[in-house]
């Protein structure tokens, strides 16, 4: 059975119509043409579509049938044909973003609200993963661009400085040490501490600022989230030092944020894969992340 697509483009036509005439018209062809390719199609198929009622046209049982199936082609090729049209102006694209999961909390959120609003039909799918696993992603070439807190660029990326800040102090409501404008690791002598996770490169920074000034802290929790860090600071567990961009978006939850006395640098550097294809969206969501990152900028300076 050798059916063509112009058979069942003139069917469905016919089907849809009711009339060979406006079937004709919708085709641009004559009305014989059409009459002609219907009378082919039952050939090839072996039985009648229509009853020839008064010089008119009436479905037969077994074409309604086969419309049925016909339809649901069409439908899948209108989809087609919608995707296709939403790649042509590039407003269903959907940009693969892999991150830290401290900055799918903060930063992000943020950069994705400036995206939307200048692609508003655009989608963008958000990866957290903990390192090594997120700088192999990356160097895999699998995501258009990722953030991290490295120095140096992931193998076959290159990496840009996005935020350069300090680490900062957060409190529970109504702590003792909220008195005081900034934070020097002496304040910390006896208090109870909630840490990151040791093997965390910011809390080997941290202890060391503290054992070269002899301090010594209550060490009892810990956790490798600076979400879950600030969750137990805020139940009243313990003081902590974390990155400032977690700090600010956890802020109105009832932390107090204070500035430490020594400078423990905290860097959101953005990574672009060398091998993969930038994506025509590429260049929109950065400059979202650039202006995200100015607001926050300029939120940490009324910190200080």
């Amino acid at each position: 059975m050798r059916l063509s697509h112009r058979q069942i483009e003139v069917f469905r036509t016919v089907m849809n119509t009711s009339h060979v005439t406006r079937a004709a018209e919708l085709l641009h062809t004559s009305q014989p043409t059409v009459s002609r390719e219907l009378a082919r199609l039952e050939q090839v198929l072996g039985f009648d579509l229509f009853d020839r009622v008064k010089g008119r046209l009436r479905p037969t049982v077994r074409a309604l049938a086969l419309l049925e199936e016909v339809e649901l082609s069409y439908v899948g090729l209108d989809r087609i044909a919608a995707t296709a049209a939403g790649l042509r102006q590039f407003a269903q694209g959907k940009l693969q973003v892999a991150c830290l999961p401290a900055l799918a909390h903060a930063l992000l959120p943020d950069a994705i609200r400036r995206f939307a609003q200048q692609q508003p039909e655009a989608a963008v799918a958000i990866t957290p993963q903990e390192p090594p696993g997120l700088e192999a992603l990356l160097s895999e070439q699998r995501f258009d661009l990722g953030l991290t807190e490295r120095l140096d660029a992931p193998v076959a990326t290159t990496l840009q400085t996005l935020l350069v800040a300090d680490e900062v102090c957060v409190l529970p409501p109504g702590h003792a040490l909220a008195s005081k404008a900034v934070l020097a690791p002496a304040d910390f002598e006896g208090q109870a501490f909630v840490s990151l996770a040791p093997g965390d490169p910011y809390r080997q920074q941290i202890d060391a600022v503290f054992a070269q000034a002899g301090v010594q802290r209550r060490l009892q929790l810990e956790s490798p989230s600076a979400v879950s860090v600030c969750a137990l600071v805020r139940q009243g567990l313990g003081a902590a030092i974390v990155n400032p961009l977690t700090a600010l978006e956890l802020a109105a939850t009832g932390l107090e944020i204070r500035p430490f006395s020594v400078a423990i640098k905290f860097q959101v550097a953005l990574v672009l894969p060398e091998w993969r294809s930038p994506h025509p969206l590429r260049a929109a969501f950065v400059a979202a992340l650039h202006a995200a990152a100015a607001g926050l900028r300029n939120q940490l300076h009324r910190q200080e």
